[in-house]
């Protein structure tokens, strides 16, 4: 499980994200272009998600809607020794691939996450991540906006990420916590503030807490999913 680690796979899952999807590919090819892997997991896109995806990715494939589905159809044909799980609204910074590699084989943990940054401009979105970032470190618990990545020899171990409709990244980083607690990096993702402040900010905040809250008091994921939609 701890061997050398040079070669990560990008596993992004897609559904209709032709707005943005090209900007978010594109700001990757440089990855691929230092030998890492850039692998795009469609769930029936029924925009031009495909067509804008397909030159920009070393795999296209479709697999069952949902994003641990997804995920876990990428993961099956990676070859990376690092599987990093992407949003498609979300942009990594430029040293991200060595910060992992690097990060994972001093530290010998099997998994790890960076930290967040929401784009939106708004105040109230500053403490928001601060929040999540902190809570992150707090628990050893993860969100798929922080980018989640994991050593392919751990990831097999677990079997991949329960195939629930939502609370995939949290069910998955209990499992890890069992091999180590995170890698927290400090480097930022910086992910799409839109939901927040198209549904209200702190809206937004009382309904993930809530859904958290219920998650872990062993409501059903399908039920959370029908509330979260």
């Amino acid at each position: 499980m701890f061997s050398e680690l040079n070669k990560v796979s990008i596993i992004m899952p897609v559904l209709n994200e032709a707005e943005g999807i090209e900007q978010t590919l594109q700001s990757l090819q440089a990855f691929r272009g230092e030998g890492h892997e850039l692998i795009v997991v469609d769930g029936g896109s029924e925009d031009d998600t495909l067509a804008l995806a397909e030159p920009l990715a070393d795999q296209l494939i479709g697999a069952s809607a949902g994003r641990a589905s997804q995920m876990n159809a990428g993961a099956k044909l990676a070859c990376g020794d690092i599987l990093l799980f992407l949003h498609a609204d979300t942009t990594l910074p430029e040293n991200a691939m060595a910060l992992m590699c690097e990060g994972l084989q001093q530290t010998r943990k099997c998994w790890g996450r960076f930290d967040v940054k929401l784009s939106g401009q708004q105040l109230l979105l500053r403490v928001v991540e601060w929040l999540i970032n902190l809570r992150s470190r707090l628990t050893g618990i993860a969100t798929g906006d922080q980018a989640i990545f994991i050593r392919r020899a751990c990831f097999l171990v677990i079997d991949g990420f329960p195939e629930i409709p939502l609370m995939e990244d949290i069910s998955i980083s209990r499992h890890l916590k069992f091999y180590s607690d995170p890698l927290c990096l400090k480097s930022k993702v910086i992910t799409s503030s839109r939901r927040w402040e198209q549904k209200g900010i702190v809206r937004t905040i009382l309904l993930m807490w809530r859904l958290r809250l219920a998650y872990y008091l062993g409501t059903d994921p399908a039920a959370l999913a029908r509330q979260y939609r």
